[in-house]
């Protein structure tokens, strides 16, 4: 029997970007036989060294045959999927509770799309497992013990907890991203209201020294000695008062 499994890990680091990996993948090629397992690694993690340790330990179980030492590089794989998607609910929740903060809109979108593609990676590596521990758990096969396929219906349960979740995640991160986008035109629309209300305030005094500013002879109080100062209070009230109900309407 030949098994390949694809293996993950989570890859520590400060700070979210647009460019982080968050997930790192490689492979377990396993051949087995009738009294002999040979595994083949890719990659700088999915070190198998610790499990044939806990296997070495237990003479029990490794008494039942390498396809114990199948099921065991199995159960082995997918705790390692539950650890990285746990690690990676981690950064999901860091977004999120940055895009729902004060100044959520300035979030840079490109983290949530990271992580999106991250989530891609690490689908990638759990989902295709599914059918071939599937076949392990209920399919005959000659170097497979009965007593063994029962656990591997464990293993494919746990896969399948993963898999959800992975699902569940990308709703999420869709969710986030429309949120965040929400956000942004929120505050794209108050900066619009503010920088309309602060024209139609400005547009009064420039209207009236542009009434001022035609030089004719016959003006309202173009000769009169408080002419000027009558002006300037009548923009200073106008000012003020368009000041207030912009204010009061929740436009500044």
């Amino acid at each position: 029997l030949f098994a390949v499994f694809k293996t993950v890990c989570y890859v520590e680091h400060e700070q979210l970007t647009a460019t982080s990996e968050v997930v790192s993948t490689g492979e377990i090629m396993v051949f087995v036989g009738q009294d002999f397992v040979i595994t083949v690694r890719h990659g700088r993690h999915g070190s198998l060294g610790p499990l044939r340790e806990g296997l070495e330990t237990d003479p029990a179980q490794l008494a039942k045959g390498p396809s114990a030492v199948l099921h065991a590089i199995a159960d082995h794989v997918v705790d390692d999927f539950l650890g990285v998607i746990e690690a990676f609910q981690a950064d999901i929740d860091h977004v999120e509770t940055e895009v729902f903060a004060e100044h959520g809109a300035r979030v840079d979108p490109g983290r949530i799309y990271q992580l999106k593609r991250e989530l891609l990676e690490l689908r990638r590596a759990v989902v295709p497992l599914g059918r071939p521990l599937e076949e392990l758990a209920t399919r005959p096969a000659r170097v497979i013990e009965p007593e063994i396929q029962a656990y591997f219906r464990d293993v494919a349960d746990h896969l399948l907890r993963a898999t959800e979740q992975i699902a569940a995640f990308d709703e999420l991160l869709n969710s986030i991203l429309q949120a965040h986008l929400a956000r942004v035109t929120v505050a794209q629309n108050e900066d619009m209201r503010k920088i309309t209300a602060w024209a139609a305030i400005i547009a009064v005094p420039t209207m009236v020294c542009g009434v001022y500013g035609m030089n004719f002879d016959h003006m309202p109080e173009l000769r009169w000695r408080y002419g000027y100062a009558l002006v300037i209070g009548v923009i200073a009230v106008a000012c003020v008062a368009l000041h207030r109900g912009f204010r009061r309407n929740g436009w500044l």
